[in-house]
């Protein structure tokens, strides 16, 4: 194990070991989920009902790395400039100027995202895509790194306005914390009923880690029978029965950026299958539209992807860069 892989495994384990003096996870994967997130570029959507504990997690996530955040409660009244920012004139100057919005953070929690119009919520595709902002014809570059975490409640749908599915594609996870252990939630009330750990977090991390696991994660070795599994299963999604629209190619690309982040997380330099696995229904699940059969019978999207990993051949070694050498 080299020490760049060490040190990816010490700042996920700090993550782990401060989110979780402030927060009681039923899954401990999320944080994982959550890191690979920020070094694939990618963003997140939380689907979950109200109360488990979404913006706490994105607080404390975001000050564990050092990281600025910023939150926007979207509502129907909400204008695409509240998020973008926009040119304001300056009398004394006699110029415009530009003021930007919330947006230039480096985590956006969008919360209850689908509670905004269409047009308001077209305004983060650009800056989800391209972390720029275009005002008046003038881009401007959003912060890095940057993540856009959005929360939407599956269980309350009136007065909401669907995530159309070009901007479900551009989520790198679809997420679900669910509820608590009864443990867990008695110690949920222990911590917070005289005092608010979310004032004690320090950061364990900063930009510049950032960064150097990003590029580093670029460089994980995958395997060519690696790659044919991915698209492999990116094919599968299309077929299966009761599947409208299948996974697009950004999803399987999505899939194999998760993938290496996942190995670097684990102290490797190579990718796995298992880490192939272990992404797969976070980053596919959205990207499945069901048919109307499939809708009746509440068939989920998680559960086809589920159906193309039975599917889809598993592949068999080498699948180091120094295995594949030797051979």
């Amino acid at each position: 194990m080299t020490d760049q892989e060490k040190t990816a495994l010490q700042i996920k384990t700090k993550i782990d070991d401060i989110v979780k003096s402030v927060m009681v996870l039923p899954d401990d994967r999320i944080l994982e989920l959550m890191l690979a997130a920020v070094i694939c570029r990618g963003h997140i959507l939380l689907d979950d009902i109200p109360g488990v504990g979404k913006t706490m997690l994105a607080r404390t996530f975001s000050g564990a790395l050092g990281l600025d955040f910023k939150r926007i409660q979207f509502t129907p009244d909400l204008l695409p400039a509240d998020v973008t920012g926009m040119n304001i004139f300056n009398q004394k100057e006699r110029e415009f100027e530009f003021r930007p919005g919330p947006v230039f953070t480096n985590i956006l929690l969008a919360d209850e995202i689908n509670r905004a119009t269409p047009r308001t919520q077209s305004s983060l595709l650009e800056s989800m895509q391209e972390a720029t902002v275009t005002i008046d014809g003038k881009t401007h570059k959003l912060e890095n790194p940057f993540l856009v975490i959005a929360t939407q409640n599956p269980v309350e749908m009136e007065g909401t306005f669907p995530l159309p599915e070009a901007q479900l594609d551009r989520f790198l996870f679809s997420l679900r914390m669910g509820y608590p252990s009864p443990e867990g939630e008695r110690e949920i009330v222990n911590r917070f009923i005289n005092s608010n750990p979310l004032d004690d977090v320090k950061p364990v991390a900063g930009i510049e880690d950032l960064r150097w696991l990003r590029e580093k994660a670029g460089r994980v070795f995958m395997a060519k029978p690696i790659q044919e599994y991915i698209v492999a299963m990116g094919q599968t999604t299309r077929k299966l029965e009761g599947v409208r629209l299948g996974a697009s190619p950004r999803g399987t690309l999505f899939l194999a950026r998760a993938a290496q982040a996942m190995a670097l997380i684990r102290g490797r330099d190579f990718v796995l299958p298992d880490d192939v696995q272990d992404v797969a229904k976070p980053v596919l699940s959205h990207r499945i539209l069901t048919s109307v059969s499939s809708t009746v019978f509440e068939v989920t999207g998680g559960e086809l992807v589920d159906k193309a990993l039975e599917k889809t051949e598993v592949p068999v070694g080498p699948f180091s860069s120094g295995e594949a050498d030797e051979t």
